[in-house]
């Protein structure tokens, strides 16, 4: 072999190394970008999921529209919004105002031993019977039973005040008020089930109709707000006699006693 041929060959060589180094160096470069634009996508990809929770989260809840929502007062209520629910016949200016929350279970030991007596004295026209019915357990436990209960309770209101009367005492009776830490007032099929032991809400399709479809959700939303804005009312169930704050009674000799001592007699 000549030596001409020797260096040609090694020029050769050199050539074919060059070239094949410089697509080698492509396809690298090629395989960085692909990397690149596959992280670009992915870091993407997690900021748009960041981004769709965000803006999911910030959306109002059903109960946050019902807030906003023009409100359907139930019949035998008045004042704005129809957040004053004031019931009784009777002509006297004494008035017996209760203050509860549908999940309290105090709210449900008071009217288990002492509601009774209480609707009595609207009934008989001692006083007339006023409520006021918070929702704040909702926050503190979560959950949403105190609202929905509040709206089912506007349903039967606007059936008549005898089935608000009674489906109240249904909702806080010892077979079927909840433990606060369940939400079952959340469902209303258990709201409806508990309606269904009430005569007057017993199958009553209008009172369902208007349970399943939040009809008043808005109302309930406004009464709740009408609780906590009473600035001397801190806990439930609170009592008032003719606008004053009583003891909570634990038993009726004690609830009658409340009332003679405010001088409400019949």
């Amino acid at each position: 072999m000549s030596k001409r041929n020797s260096q040609a060959a090694k020029t050769a060589a050199r050539e074919r190394l060059r070239q094949e180094r410089e697509r080698q160096a492509k396809r690298d470069k090629a395989r960085r970008q692909i990397i690149v634009a596959g992280s670009v996508v992915g870091v993407l990809a997690l900021a748009g999921g960041i981004g769709y929770a965000v803006v999911q989260a910030s959306k109002p809840t059903g109960w946050e529209k019902a807030a906003e929502a023009e409100v359907v007062a139930p019949a035998n209520t008045s004042g704005k919004n129809g957040s004053t629910v004031l019931l009784g016949d009777s002509e006297t200016d004494n008035v017996v105002h209760l203050y509860e929350d549908p999940r309290c279970p105090a709210c449900a030991s008071f009217e288990q031993t002492v509601g009774e007596s209480v609707n009595k004295g609207m009934e008989d026209g001692t006083y007339k019977l006023s409520f006021t019915i918070g929702t704040f357990l909702d926050n503190n436990l979560g959950g949403e039973g105190s609202k929905n209960a509040l709206s089912a309770l506007g349903a039967a209101l606007n059936v008549s005040p005898e089935a608000f009367i009674d489906y109240k005492e249904a909702l806080y009776s010892a077979e079927h008020h909840p433990s606060e830490s369940t939400d079952e007032f959340a469902k209303d099929d258990y709201l409806i089930k508990v309606a269904n032991t009430v005569d007057a809400l017993k199958d009553n399709k209008k009172f369902q109709d208007a349970v399943e479809n939040g009809t008043y959700d808005a109302w309930a939303m406004r009464m709740s707000q009408s609780f906590q804005d009473t600035k001397d009312v801190e806990s439930t169930p609170t009592l008032k006699i003719n606008d004053k704050v009583i003891k909570n009674p634990g038993t009726v000799a004690e609830w009658e006693k409340a009332l003679k001592d405010e001088g409400v007699t019949k």
